[in-house]
């Protein structure tokens, strides 16, 4: 359940992000303290100036008045700095921290959460929201206190030279109090939608920018441009319907005011007013009336400033209240045997009715390689998601070395296993540190370049402008897909862990290539529990066991040559694969 951006709690999570930086805030507000004094002051200026100086011609008023409005001004651009840099300073630091924070979150935060959301509300959050509440901070928060601090100060002028006029100003108190209450609700319900409507912008234009390739190659521009439109659309409305609440309430507190100033020149030209006030006092009094207006205009359009930091923060703090990966355990290993079994392993995934797995019953033993073959959907990869915890099972236990997966530390857990998968993930950074990424990154550069080698990758990279110091950009765009998968293996033969896990290894290489990183993973493979999933024979035929899988349950198991001779499924496909050149396995 999320919070009402209205909420006192929501005010009370935010308070402490501010609090450290106390000693910023006293300045600030000393600052905004000035800057409110010196237009009070200067308004207050007005009835010597009238009555003593242009008026009676006192020889003293007339040579301290202007030296007078000189350090007012003075005041005021200290004052304006001090307050302006302080808001800003918090609000730089709360940023910084928030978003830290929601960083640090998404590192944390379990792979069904990234599943069931679209990245680009994911970004949203950690960029435009976060920044949405340094702007309340900042502007809308710094308009509140200064602006209130400067009607206050005007209202102390007022009283000072007539206090039965200030009272006819302030009927129209309750008045405004009623249009901003009304408009904090309408921009607290649009603030909402902006939100999801910059996630949906973000989301499409990270997948044009991804997906250029196909898009150009299946004639996709004009969906997509249509699909951008109708978000963008939507988006410009939201906007604009901001600016028309803004126009409106501030239309409203214009005609309050305009009233009380209509009210306060009736009550003035009465006689006994009329007796006691001097030309310099009235004036006095109507230019801080008058200087009154605009700082109700803008406490009016603060509101949307801030009830769009305070949406904002509701869907942030969303985020920092989603629970981390359990990780309760307490075994941590340096190093496992490998050997791996499943029991009873059922998983469904949310929203469906079907079980991806149903009943698993499977035993590696300890430096085993195991291939997992099967149609596409067959329940391959939900399997492997088992073992590194990032799926966890509905029913039924996962063990590796007779513990199961829950007393391991993911921490220690992750340490035994090593990744290569079809959907390569590299970095905008160096070819050395994506092979020597994370826990590796110590390695030292022989280490890195035996990995290459192993890998056979250490052609290509040698060919390099910088060798291993090249960077290859987002998603290792400068390599083509065979050299980007090269990268991963030798990233994961790097890693030496007891426990491999190829998904896909060699579907992007070529024949050739294939061929040459074969021999790198045998070589890996040996004295290691390997869990393959593949397409290509070569690495099938290899494994010491087959295991065939369908509709998420296991139909049949055994080697090569067995499952061939029994004459089930496994040997249904490779026989309607053994004509193709590279026997293609599904």
């Amino acid at each position: 359940m999320t919070e009402d951006p209205g909420n006192p709690r929501l005010y009370r999570r935010l308070l402490p992000y501010a609090r450290p930086h106390w000693p910023v805030a006293l300045g600030a507000l000393a600052g905004m303290v000035l800057e409110a004094s010196v237009a009070a002051g200067f308004t207050a200026l007005m009835q010597p100036l009238l009555d003593d100086a242009l008026g009676a011609r006192n020889a003293s008023v007339i040579a301290w008045l202007p030296f007078a409005i000189i350090a007012l001004f003075v005041a005021r651009g200290l004052g304006v700095f001090i307050g302006d840099y302080g808001m800003a300073w918090i609000s730089r630091r709360m940023i910084a921290d928030l978003r830290a924070q929601v960083f640090q979150r998404y590192l944390v935060l379990p792979s069904r959460f990234f599943a069931e959301r679209a990245s680009g509300d994911a970004l949203s959050r950690l960029s435009f929201q976060v920044e949405q509440i340094g702007q309340a901070c900042t502007e809308g928060l710094k308009i509140w206190v200064l602006d209130s601090l400067i009607i206050i100060g005007l209202l102390g002028v007022m009283t000072w030279y007539s206090p039965q006029l200030t009272l006819s100003v302030l009927l129209a108190g309750p008045a405004i109090a009623l249009v901003v209450r009304l408009v904090s609700k309408r921009y607290r319900a649009i603030s909402r939608r902006i939100q999801t409507s910059v996630a949906d912008v973000t989301q499409i234009g990270q997948d044009v920018i991804l997906g250029e390739r196909e898009i150009k190659i299946y004639g996709g521009q004009q969906d997509e441009a249509e699909r951008f439109s109708k978000v963008n659309e939507h988006n410009r409305r939201q906007h604009l319907k901001v600016s028309a609440t803004n126009a409106m309430s501030s239309a409203l507190v214009q005609i309050l005011a305009a009233s009380s100033l209509a009210l306060v020149v009736y009550v003035a030209t009465r006689p006994g007013e009329l007796e006691r006030l001097t030309p310099g006092a009235f004036t006095a009094f109507m230019t801080a009336m008058l200087a009154i207006l605009p700082s109700l205009k803008r406490l009016t359009s603060a509101q949307s400033l801030i009830q769009r930091g305070l949406a904002a923060a509701e869907s942030v703090f969303s985020i920092l209240d989603e629970a981390a990966e359990p990780d309760l355990g307490t075994h941590a290993p340096e190093r496992v045997r490998g050997e791996i079994r499943l029991d009873g392993i059922r998983l469904r995934y949310p929203g469906r009715e079907d079980y991806a797995l149903g009943g698993i019953d499977l035993h590696v033993a300890a430096g085993e390689t195991v291939a997992l073959v099967g149609r596409s959907g067959s329940g391959k990869s939900s399997l492997v998601a088992l073992l590194a915890r990032f799926l966890h099972p509905d029913s039924g236990q996962v063990s590796i070395d007779g513990v199961p997966l829950d007393d391991y530390s993911l921490t220690a857990l992750r340490r035994q296993l090593a990744l290569v998968s079809q959907q390569i993930v590299l970095f905008n950074d160096s070819v050395a540190r994506n092979i020597a990424y994370g826990d590796l990154r110590r390695s030292s550069r022989a280490d890195i370049e035996a990995a290459a080698r192993a890998a056979h990758a250490w052609e290509f990279i040698e060919a390099l402008p910088q060798g291993l110091d090249t960077t290859i950009g987002e998603r290792g765009a400068a390599l083509s897909g065979g050299q980007r998968q090269r990268l991963a293996i030798a990233r994961a033969l790097l890693k030496n862990a007891p426990i491999l896990i190829l998904d896909e290894a060699t579907s992007a290489l070529d024949n050739t290539s294939e061929r040459q990183v074969q021999q790198a993973l045998r070589s890996a493979m040996s004295g290691r529990t390997t869990i393959v999933i593949a397409h290509r024979l070569s690495t099938v035929e290899q494994a010491d066991r087959i295991v065939v899988m369908d509709e998420g349950r296991i139909v049949e198991q055994g080697s090569h040559a067995e499952l061939l001779a029994r004459g089930g499924m496994y040997a249904q496909l490779y026989r309607s694969r053994e004509d193709a050149v590279d026997a293609d396995i599904p």
